[in-house]
Order: C-alpha cells, then structure tokens, then sequence
C-alpha cells in the first residue's frame, strides 16, 4: 500500500502571489529583463503568511535599467548592479513557485511568460504550476469596471489601499488585499438578495420584525420590493426575509400599511372606540360579585 505524500499535498494547496519587475524594452528587439522577483505563500484555507521571499536580480545588460528612476522607490541601475544574476537565485525561486498553486495581477500574459524565458535563458527546467489564479482575469469577471480599469493601482486607489509602489514584494502584498476587499463586496452582495453596489446610492435603513407580522405578510412581499429600487436593505427573520422600508418599532406596523398590504388584527369589531369602552362599562357593571368565568362568558359580547 503506497503511503501517501502529505508534504506534497500540503503543497499544492498553498497559494504562490509572486510579481515580476523588469525593464520596459524601448528599441526593437531589445529583450525583457528580470529586475526583481517577489513571491509570498499563503495558506489556502486562512489566507496567512507561511513564506516570503524577495531579491533584486543583475541583468545581463546594466544599460537597460535607467540611471534614475521616475518612481520614488523605483529600481536604479546602481540598486541592481551588485545584486545575484537570475541564475544564482534560480534554485530558490524554483523551490518556492515548483508545485503550488500560482497567483498574482495579470501573470498568464507577462510573469508566467517572463519566468519561463528567463529558467530557458540558463538553460534550466522552469517551474510547473499545479493551477494558476489570474486576479485580472478573475476580478473582471466578477467584480466587473465598477473600479474603473482593472489595473492593480485603481482597484488600490479604490478601496483606500494606497498607491502602488511597482515593487515586487509590495505589489504582491497589495495584490492578496485587493482580493480580500473585493471577495467581501461580492461575498456581501451574494448575502443580500437583489442588491449591489449600484442600489446604494440613496439613504435607507435596516429594520426588523416580529414574527406575527410575518404571518400577516402578502405571498410574495418580495416581488414588491424588487420592483422599488428604493426599497431599503432587508434583515432575516425567524420565519423568512421581509422587505423594510422605514425604520418603525418591532410593536407597531410600518407607517404606510396599505403599501405591503399589511392589516393590523384588531380584538374586537370595526366600530367606533366609545361603543366599545360603553361594552367593556355594561359587563363590569354586570358582573359585579360574580366568580370570574361568568365574566369571562359576557366578554363575548364585546367581540
């Protein structure tokens, strides 16, 4: 019986965010170069840090990396010409990406395509994922141009993140943040039946109701509400979902009942309220010294 390989396992269900720098190439035929490489692995299941690594990378060609850079923390020719070649840091960045999951912003047309060409460049095997996560590709499926285009500097700009530094580690790390902001947008708008980000413009308010109003509800209260955009954000009760529209007390109805086609189950028949104090006035009178079933009997005559 083969004894399975559970660091394997463990492997391949971590998820790799890497990110790759590299020179923009300006004149024909002039190669990409790997500048900086930048990778953490998280735990698939809790999203948390196991392992992180990052290192600047010597081209092969100093003159492509610029003698200044137009970013505040952007790479200078100075900052990579000490640094190891791709070839004395291959081995560990194999180990780290070989066998786990890949993910990062656009990856499956630039990193995926940069990391093979520089593992062919040394003449080594290049690591083999065993699934890829494209968040570009991802997000603009799911999350839609609600951010604007789907660079990872506006989906930063627009969940407050801050701006993008261009450095492989950093971005790697913003990358996972804008993922989990966007996962709990979508994860709450799957929560909240007909609603999205597009419905929240006006001002609404949540309420809730008790059980006996449920009861008094049309069929299908939420046929109305879907109909009302105005209609505010719905809570769940312990018999169903109920539309709400004003904030009202849990004791009293909404302020406009007809609206639902809510009634209000009143003890007695519809007649004026001094008829019936009058009623109520006639059996005490009536029942005066008498055991307490027999005023109970003439209590009918009120209803």
């Amino acid at each position: 019986m083969a004894i399975p390989n559970i660091s394997s396992n463990k492997r391949s269900s971590e998820i790799v965010f890497f990110d790759l720098e590299t020179n923009v190439p300006s004149k024909p035929g002039q190669k990409f170069w790997v500048l900086e490489f930048g990778a953490m692995v998280v735990c698939s299941r809790k999203l948390v840090e196991l392992e992180s690594y990052c290192t600047l990378i010597r081209p092969g060609d100093l003159s492509v990396v610029g003698l200044k850079s137009g970013r505040t923390d952007g790479i200078t020719r100075k900052a990579v010409a000490d640094a190891p070649s791709f070839g004395q840091v291959a081995e560990k960045i194999f180990s780290i990406l070989d066998g786990r999951i890949w993910a990062g912003h656009n990856i499956q047309r630039f990193d995926c395509v940069r990391i093979k060409a520089a593992f062919a460049e040394i003449g080594r095997p290049a690591p083999v994922p065993v699934g890829i996560i494209d968040s570009l590709g991802v997000l603009s499926e799911k999350f839609g141009k609600r951010a604007g285009n789907m660079k990872m500097a506006s989906l930063a700009a627009y969940f407050g993140l801050g701006e993008q530094k261009h450095r492989s580690l950093d971005d790697v790390r913003m990358n996972l943040e804008v993922l989990k902001h966007c996962a709990t947008v979508l994860f709450l708008e799957s929560s909240l039946p007909d609603l999205s980000i597009r419905n929240w413009q006006g001002t609404s308010s949540i309420t809730t109701r008790s059980r006996s109003q449920v009861q008094n509800l049309p069929s299908s209260p939420v046929d109305k509400w879907q109909n009302n955009p105005a209609s505010s954000i719905t809570t769940r009760s312990s018999r169903g979902k109920l539309p709400c529209r004003e904030e009202t007390s849990r004791k009293s109805p909404p302020a406009s009942t007809s609206a639902l086609g809510y009634q209000r189950a009143v003890p007695y028949a519809r007649q004026s309220l001094g008829k019936v104090t009058a009623g109520v006035r006639n059996l005490f009178c009536k029942a005066q010294n008498k055991p307490l079933n027999t005023l109970l009997k003439h209590s009918s005559t009120l209803f």
